[in-house]
């Protein structure tokens, strides 16, 4: 039993399957986190008040896939990010790159019960994008993704799984302190990305026009 929590401006006391948008980091499901302080993050996303809706889990008897584990990795993130992401960078090289992860990396999350992994908040997203358009590389997209205390987001995807979760009660989430959290969050990480790629990539760091020249798949080494 883990405890977990979703980030709302509404309280939702019985989650319902099949809602949401397939336009999600990971389609549709009911998005939460073990971080009571980055729910209210979320749920002042908009900058309106919101709640922290919390909810005991049983993972017990579950398919739990581990994105952001071996022996999946970045790119294997990222391929799901773009086929569900679909409204970004539509007519450039990066629909090339983004078909050929898809073709190459990507994880079929159709058959689990529960998804856990990444979420591209912002900053994030705008470093997928930056990697998938080729101004920085591999090494530079795997250390952005270690900044600004990423939130794990844990994806409940299947009917079986909302099946698990029950509701407990909510904990107001003020926009005045948690919009204004989620910003200076944000704009750490990207301050700390723009100091690290300054001067770089060197010539030893792998683009993505690299891989899809070299016909790089999953599993192979180059991508350690």
């Amino acid at each position: 039993m883990i405890r977990l929590y979703h980030g709302s401006e509404n309280i939702i006391e019985r989650p319902i399957y099949g809602k949401g948008s397939s336009r999600n980091d990971y389609g549709k499901g009911f998005y939460c986190t073990e971080s009571a302080e980055l729910a209210k993050e979320w749920a002042c996303s908009r900058g309106n008040s919101g709640y922290a809706n919390i909810y005991d889990f049983d993972e017990n008897g579950l398919d739990i896939l581990r994105l952001n584990k071996p022996p999946y990795n970045v790119l294997n993130w990222l391929a799901v990010l773009a086929h569900n992401r679909t409204y970004w960078e539509r007519g450039s090289i990066s629909e090339n790159a983004k078909n050929y992860l898809k073709d190459h990396f990507l994880v079929d999350i159709s058959t689990c019960d529960v998804v856990i992994g990444y979420r591209a908040d912002d900053s994030y997203f705008t470093f997928a994008k930056n990697f998938v358009s080729n101004a920085i590389s591999l090494q530079q997209l795997k250390e952005a993704m270690m900044l600004g205390k990423l939130g794990e987001q844990i994806v409940l995807k299947s009917e079986k799984a909302f099946g698990h979760i029950h509701f407990l009660g909510a904990d107001t989430a003020e926009a005045k302190k948690y919009y204004a959290l989620k910003n200076i969050r944000d704009k750490e990480a990207q301050m700390e990305y723009r100091n690290r790629v300054r001067n770089r990539p060197n010539n030893n760091e792998l683009l993505m026009i690299d891989i899809m020249r070299e016909e790089m798949k999953d599993g192979d080494e180059r991508l350690l």
